[in-house]
């Protein structure tokens, strides 16, 4: 590992509608990502629960200070590592909606930021299913960045990545230097579009790409692409797990001095048009 360098790690799980049994898979990946000196371990989205049946994600949505969240936050602080739980089912403003939210949790179990989806899955899958994400989740409204051991962290969950504006304004307002994309891709969307899509968000943005995924199976009528994936600044793929839907994690080391390298010699923050000339050449 670089002298300017830190080391984290994304989980790939197949979660299904049983707490416990998720817990204990995620307190298992927590181990071995500190047994591998990671410091920060990033969750997929639906981290704790995939429901089997329509409204099962409704019943078991708890707030932010409720025992599923509790949980996490003590596996954060008994292993000193910062967790990323990818998309929880937290509470929204009445019983018929829940918020997929991103938390954030600090190396002493603290929470230290939470990210609401933006962009909800209403998507006739082709060959696939229909979803309809907004018929039970509210959509969150506030682009969020926090500063970390990791370097400067973009919050961002899942379908987000089909949007690029949202990174763009991450890396160039709000200063990202690592995009976390916690996601539960469908098959047949993933076989088509996972790895470019977060390849291609890694090199516009020049920023390291953590995307820890859902894989395989969860029920009957669900499945996950899978392939949890980490990629350099420059778009390179520097860990990913050798079965693409099996239970385990990816380690990498986030070298800081790539960022700034990278960022220096291709300077597209300088080159890029503002706001203003993009109004102007339209008119």
């Amino acid at each position: 590992m670089a002298i300017n360098s830190v080391r984290v790690a994304a989980a790939q799980m197949t979660s299904i509608n049983d707490l416990a049994t998720n817990y204990a898979t995620c307190a298992r990946l927590i181990k071995e990502a500190a047994s591998a000196g990671a410091k920060l371990l990033c969750l997929p989205e639906n981290f704790s629960f995939v429901g089997a049946k329509q409204g099962e994600s409704l019943q078991i949505a708890q707030s932010l200070d409720g025992p599923i969240i509790k949980g996490y936050c003590d596996l954060a602080r008994d292993a000193k590592m910062w967790l990323s739980l990818g998309g929880f089912q937290e509470k929204g403003s009445d019983d018929a909606h829940l918020c997929n939210t991103h938390v954030l949790i600090d190396d002493a179990g603290n929470i230290r930021s939470t990210y609401k989806k933006m962009h909800l899955f209403d998507v006739d899958v082709p060959g696939g299913a229909v979803y309809k994400e907004s018929s039970f989740t509210e959509p969150g409204k506030e682009i969020v960045a926090v500063d970390s051991p990791f370097g400067r962290l973009g919050l961002t969950v899942c379908y987000d990545l089909r949007f690029p504006e949202l990174y763009q304004q991450l890396r160039f307002k709000h200063g990202a230097q690592v995009l976390l994309v916690p996601s539960a891709f469908t098959k047949v969307t993933g076989e088509a579009h996972w790895e470019v899509l977060l390849r291609a968000r890694a090199i516009e943005t020049q920023c390291y790409v953590i995307a820890a995924a859902q894989g395989g199976k969860h029920s009957e009528k669900r499945e996950s692409f899978g392939d949890t994936l980490i990629i350099d600044p420059w778009g390179t793929v520097i860990g990913r797990l050798p079965d693409r839907v099996s239970t385990g994690i990816v380690v990498a080391d986030i070298d800081f001095s790539l960022i700034e390298s990278v960022r220096t010699k291709m300077p597209i923050s300088q080159h890029r048009k503002p706001i203003e000339f993009w109004k102007q050449a339209s008119m």
